[in-house]
């Protein structure tokens, strides 16, 4: 297989990965509320955990990753972070008046703390994932390379494109699209938050 022809098979598996509902692409629709170039930030974030992950799994770091144990530790971890952050999206969802200035939270963050702690991002990578990164490998440095730009490169389109279309909607249908928006990807964290919760709890409880 040709380098061109790999690059295009990690778009479509990356893609497949990227767009499917998350707790990324809820937040990114949240902050897109605010700034249509919030999916910039979630998604700079999101690399800065991504790129030294895939480096570490190209070095083996990835069997870490599949000990039950530490699975378990993530996902508590994660659940508890996704809990606040969906808890404060409801909140702001009450407000009758939103001023984005009180919003502490910042896209770059969210996209560091909703990469690193969720244990579905690392179980991809440790099942799919490294299996394009070795795959790079074999052509070269330059391939291995390639390979990360092209996957982050989704990521950022894909982000970017979510933010942007959620701030011409909250634009043209004002403050209450906001609100609605809130409560969604509010509901959406706190769903992720028990899912990761209730599955670190089976992994203490199967030791």
């Amino acid at each position: 297989m040709s380098l061109p022809t790999f690059l295009l098979e990690v778009i479509l598996i990356s893609l497949s990965g990227v767009m499917a509902p998350g707790p990324i692409t809820a937040m990114t629709v949240s902050k897109g509320t605010q700034s249509p170039h919030a999916g910039v930030f979630v998604a700079l974030g999101h690399g800065i955990v991504e790129i030294p992950l895939i480096i570490l799994i190209s070095y083996g770091f990835g069997e870490i990753l599949k000990i039950s144990f530490i699975k378990g530790i993530i996902g508590l971890i994660g659940g508890l972070f996704l809990l606040k952050m969906g808890w404060g999206l409801l909140q702001g969802a009450k407000q009758t008046q939103m001023d984005p200035a009180k919003d502490n939270r910042s896209p770059l963050m969210a996209g560091m703390i909703l990469s690193v702690a969720n244990p579905y991002f690392l179980l991809w990578w440790v099942a799919i994932g490294s299996i394009l990164i070795f795959r790079s490998l074999t052509y070269g440095i330059l391939g291995f390379i390639a390979f990360i730009i092209f996957h982050w490169s989704c990521d950022f389109f894909w982000c970017y494109f979510l933010s942007a279309i959620s701030f011409k909607g909250g634009q043209f249908f004002g403050k209450r699209l906001q609100q609605v928006l809130f409560a969604i990807c509010g509901v959406f964290l706190l769903f992720f938050s028990a899912k990761f919760i209730f599955d670190a709890v089976k992994i203490f409880l199967s030791f």
